[in-house]
């Protein structure tokens, strides 16, 4: 999952920084975006490594096929949610749920907006913020990071990766894993 593309600007496509985007495109079988794509462009280039879902962010003013406010989804018997904005982040999850998704209950969610990657598992649910492939932590343009979900029947994994460093500029994210396993008992966390 990625958030934040923010393109074109200074470059106009993912790959201008490199190869990193396209390799991590084409090993998800879908991708989320969380907003703030800001040209249909990015979402067309995305698109040729697989199916897209995308939230709408502050800076998306086009309308896309794809593209809603919140999306919410099964897979493997996990329930996630995706917006754009949950600022502050740092509310306790029912919070978040009932003003962002209606109260829904999710068992991932996922945002963007900040440009800061973050990965925790609070109040029974993972939250995840895969940061900016382009703008790590509001910086100039360099490689940022990405969020990955890989999701089983009794097992959810979720990771936070830099996909690398620019020269002259080091990417100033950092990488996390979380993993849960369904049984019996319920759910067990491991960081």
């Amino acid at each position: 999952m990625i958030s934040d593309t923010h393109l074109p600007s200074v470059i106009r496509q993912l790959d201008e920084l490199g190869p990193q985007m396209a390799g991590f495109l084409a090993s998800v079988d879908l991708i989320l975006h969380a907003g703030d794509v800001t040209a249909p462009s990015v979402l067309e280039w995305c698109g040729q490594f697989g199916p897209i879902l995308v939230t709408r962010g502050n800076n998306d003013l086009f309308e896309h096929p794809r593209m809603e406010d919140v999306q919410i989804f099964d897979a493997e018997g996990w329930r996630v949610g995706m917006v754009h904005q949950l600022r502050p982040e740092s509310r306790p999850i029912p919070v978040l749920l009932d003003h962002h998704l209606g109260g829904e209950r999710v068992d991932v969610l996922i945002a963007g907006d900040t440009h800061l990657e973050r990965l925790e598992y609070r109040d029974q649910v993972v939250f995840l913020n895969p940061g900016s492939p382009t703008l790590p932590h509001h910086k100039e343009y360099r490689l940022g990071t990405v969020g990955l979900l890989e999701l089983e029947p009794a097992e959810l994994r979720a990771e936070i990766r830099l996909l690398g460093h620019t020269p002259g500029s080091p990417n100033p994210g950092r990488a996390r894993r979380i993993a849960l396993r369904r049984g019996a008992d319920g759910i067990a966390a491991q960081v």
